[in-house]
This record gives structure tokens, sequence and C-alpha cells, in this order.
């Protein structure tokens, strides 16, 4: 999975984007009340435990 189809899969439970920094974005869910880390680059493949821990953190089953 690509990190912009990870990001498309968080906005739609509601996660949104709080900042940038310089290699990752700080995103925040509602549902785990909870902030995470995104690489910043959309293109890039994520590794299959990058995804889990992503979904995991955002209260999002996988």
């Amino acid at each position: 999975m690509k990190v912009s189809e990870m990001k498309k899969i968080l906005r739609a439970h509601g996660c949104y984007l709080l900042r940038q920094g310089s290699n990752h974005e700080i995103w925040y869910s509602p549902i785990s009340n909870f902030q995470f880390q995104i690489p910043r680059h959309n293109s890039q493949e994520l590794p299959i435990g990058t995804q889990n821990a992503i979904l995991k953190s955002a209260g999002i089953k996988s």
C-alpha cells in the first residue's frame, strides 16, 4: 500500500493532518485520541508492519 492510499483510508475514518515535519506528517485520530506519524512521500510503499502500526494508532481495525 502506498502512503497516499493510507491517507485516503485515514481521512475516511475522520483522521486529519495536524502538522508537517521534515520527513513525516503528524496526524490525529479522534477515534483513539492519539497522534501518530506518517511518511511524507506519497508514492512510497509502506511496509506491512508500518501499515499495521499506523492503523492501530488510528484505532482502525486492519
